[in-house]
């Protein structure tokens, strides 16, 4: 009897997919996707088809991380020219210590400049869920609805992005670490939400999408904890 081991190593995700070796990210999620579609319980109840999901699963989890698809490739003797993207994080400019300012000046400058950019981005991330999913409920497998929805978490996802920039600019001041704290939390639990949201765009699993519904819950609840303690703080 041939061993797991053996069986796997004789299984090609390129094929599991129908894809070519020099396939592009995008192409691979495409692919992922209508495979997903077209084996999905939903759409063939006739079709037993626990392994061939099961198979799709795995090649897209291979294939889709660049780092697990280049050892993938050597192991099948492929070689890629390099595509130039860099992997470098965000260089931060050192920020200019101003310690000159009293409590109330830094607890202004964290406001205008930390607080107001991010709690209008959360706004944008957060408002919009329910209308969202209300309209791609009409066909969750229609593909323009897929990709207005796609949209949607693409636009989240640069929201959060600057939002964390901002998080980082500046220190909280002393008074305003448990405003900071709230909006901490809140973040995490939009990153988290992020991609679950993304996890059901490729396999249509409505255990991902209610789950990324209740991170945004969450999030929800913790920017308006926020906005109680900066009320509070200021009218103190």
């Amino acid at each position: 009897m041939a061993r797991t081991s053996d069986r796997t190593q004789q299984v090609n995700h390129y094929k599991t997919l129908r894809i070519s070796y020099s396939a592009a990210p995008a192409e691979v999620k495409t692919a992922y996707r209508g495979l997903v579609k077209e084996f999905h319980p939903d759409c063939n109840h006739h079709l037993d088809n626990h392994d061939d999901i099961a198979s799709i699963n795995l090649a897209y989890e291979v294939l889709s991380n660049p780092q697990s698809r280049a050892h993938y490739d050597r192991s099948l003797g492929i070689k890629h020219s390099p595509n130039g993207v860099s992997q470098q994080g965000v260089k931060r400019s050192p920020s200019k210590r101003n310690t000159h300012l009293n409590e109330d000046q830094k607890l202004d400058r964290w406001f205008k400049q930390v607080y107001e950019p991010i709690t209008e981005m959360l706004e944008v991330i957060l408002d919009s869920l329910d209308e969202q999913i209300d309209d791609l409920a009409a066909d969750p497998y229609d593909d323009g609805l897929m990709e207005d929805f796609e949209d949607y978490i693409d636009e989240c996802r640069g929201s959060y992005a600057k939002a964390q920039i901002f998080f980082r600019a500046f220190p909280n001041p002393a008074s305003a670490a448990g405003i900071a704290s709230y909006l901490y939390h809140c973040l995490n639990a939009i990153s988290d939400g992020i991609e679950e949201l993304n996890y059901f765009t490729l396999n249509f699993d409505d255990h991902h999408l209610h789950t990324g519904q209740e991170l945004w819950r969450r999030a929800d609840e913790m920017r308006y904890c926020a906005q109680m303690a900066m009320e509070n703080l200021q009218t103190v």
